[in-house]
């Protein structure tokens, strides 16, 4: 399945890079699976997705749990946690 990953804030500071299109292995069948795989990457992605759980998802523009379904997304961004003010 080819998607295009996209990162924000510090996820993409740390990763290095805003987005991607990539080939993700089939095995991947969530969104938390996805984060998993990156952080697999190299040590710029295990840096930013370092604490997974507190990383923001989006499947197609729709904010998601992280443990949704990736399948038939064209499009998965990671967002850090928002706070207001």
């Amino acid at each position: 399945m080819t998607v295009t990953l996209r990162y924000f804030a510090w996820v993409r500071e740390r990763a290095g890079i805003a987005e991607e299109r990539v080939e993700l292995p089939a095995e991947l069948a969530t969104a938390a699976d996805v984060m998993a795989w990156l952080q697999t990457r190299g040590p710029e992605f295990a840096n930013a997705f370092a604490k997974p759980e507190v990383i923001r998802v989006a499947l197609d523009m729709r904010h998601v749990k992280a443990t949704a379904p990736i399948a038939g997304a064209r499009e998965i961004a990671f967002f850090p946690p928002v706070t207001g003010g």
